[in-house]
């Protein structure tokens, strides 16, 4: 996922909404495929029959569409650097929701880290005058997905392919009006058409494997393997794209990585005083 921004720079020319749209409707085939040969069809079909399973599901589907949104926005308008810190902040804010929701006792070393994280994201609403939405918004979303999909009585796959079926419905409507209006460009040259066809193997790819994780991992620990990612988003949008990193968000960076080194080491310390066990 963390490569994803070089992917989207190259559809970066096209309107976020249809990207989006496109996304999500050509996620189907390669998920659908996906469940098919590892033989979960059959879960889909019982969580169908299931209202308050596809009431989760369709929450899922909310947070989820919103923050490929918001992700797709900000690789398209130079705001990459915004997206890193986001999911950046986005193992944080996973900590802070497993105190809040799932009643996990936090450390002092967490409490540290949740305090710095906070910190840094009240510099960025003082230097830019609002609150940094793109950064809070993609932790939000993502970190409200990943605990509805640890209480979604479903497997990962099944569940994430049926996300994306409830997405596809409008999204698949509003690719229609689009090509039937003249503003569509899924046909307007042959690359354009693959790159959009393929943004549904670079979402559905990660995210089914995700999807999976998350049922067998405690929602802190989730929040704690998602360094990687930010770390490669950081490093595309500064050297590759060469999006200026201004004082203020540097700042930020610096806060953010000291309250995740911070909460890393109290978290180590915390496994080894406790006897090792299966997540």
């Amino acid at each position: 996922m963390g490569v994803l921004p070089l992917y989207l720079k190259l559809v970066a020319h096209l309107p976020p909404l249809e990207i989006l749209a496109h996304r999500i409707v050509w996620s189907v085939p390669f998920a659908g495929v996906i469940v098919a040969l590892s033989g979960q069809a059959g879960e889909i079909r019982a969580a169908c029959r299931q209202p308050k399973v596809l009431a989760i599901v369709g929450l899922c589907s909310v947070f989820i569409c919103v923050n490929w949104g918001t992700y797709i926005w900000a690789v398209s308008n130079a705001h990459t650097v915004d997206a890193a810190l986001g999911y950046f902040i986005n193992p944080l804010f996973s900590i802070a929701m497993a105190a809040v929701i799932l009643r996990e006792r936090l450390s002092k070393g967490q409490l540290v880290a949740i305090a710095l994280a906070a910190t840094a994201v009240l510099i960025l609403a003082i230097e830019v005058g609002s609150l940094p939405v793109v950064a809070l918004l993609l932790p939000f979303t993502f970190g409200m997905y990943a605990f509805l999909h640890k209480i979604l009585p479903i497997s990962g796959s099944p569940g994430f392919t049926l996300e994306a079926l409830i997405m596809s419905l409008p999204a698949a409507t509003y690719i229609i009006y689009l090509e039937a209006t003249g503003n569509g460009h899924f046909m307007s040259t042959p690359a354009d058409t693959l790159l959009l066809i393929g943004c549904g193997a670079a979402t559905a790819i990660p995210l089914m494997i995700y999807a999976n994780a998350a049922k067998l991992m405690k929602l802190s620990t989730i929040g704690i393997m998602q360094y990687i990612a930010p770390s490669v988003i950081f490093l595309i949008a500064v050297l590759v794209f060469r999006e200026p990193l201004q004082p203020a968000k540097l700042v930020a960076f610096v806060l953010i990585w000291i309250a995740l080194a911070i909460y890393t080491v109290s978290m180590l310390r915390t496994r080894r005083k406790t006897p090792a066990r299966l997540d």
